[in-house]
């Protein structure tokens, strides 16, 4: 079936493209998203009409994009602290929306949390890296040094004898 992309979807295009996609893909996901619509003979030459329309609303976009990482990357490192053990082990995970949340508290920098990657879990005291998809075209990286706020003994002993004297 082929549709014309309202929206950028990841790995098929961007807004305006025409593209051939699966029927199901398309009824199931595409069109109920409000993504796509079907590439009848109307919406072809409407597309044709409004594509330098498109064209420069995507151009703005991007060129906010890359405003918007340049900041990320003046910005440095983001700096977040959370309660862990002895062991440096962090007491929860540090998730992508606190990620985003923090980045906007500090920086005041918006993005969205599923914008935010990780390669790996923050579940340790240390140094990571984020990756921040701005758009299909602009992405950057961001610093992330995580501390602990608080240390809190890990001593399974010491928590059984607490158990057993109340």
């Amino acid at each position: 079936m082929q549709v014309i992309l309202k929206k950028e979807v990841q790995n098929l295009g961007e807004v305006g493209d025409v593209v051939n996609v699966k029927d199901g893909y398309a009824r199931n996901f595409l069109l109920p998203q409000g993504a796509a619509e079907v590439a009848t003979a109307g919406a072809l030459e409407n597309r044709e009409k409004n594509i330098a329309r498109i064209k420069a609303k995507q151009e703005k976009l991007h060129q906010e994009a890359l405003e918007k990482a340049e900041a990320i990357e003046k910005f440095g490192k983001l700096e977040l602290s959370a309660k862990a053990g002895e062991s440096g082990k962090l007491f929860g995970t540090i998730t992508t929306k606190k990620l985003a949340e923090e980045l906007q508290a500090q920086a005041g920098i918006e993005v969205d949390r599923k914008s935010v990657s990780l390669n790996a879990p923050i579940n340790k005291v240390g140094e990571y890296t984020m990756l921040i998809k701005l758009t299909s075209k602009v992405k950057c990286e961001l610093a992330i040094a995580v501390s602990a706020s608080e240390v809190v003994k890990e001593s399974i002993e010491e928590t059984v004898e607490e158990e057993s004297a109340e």
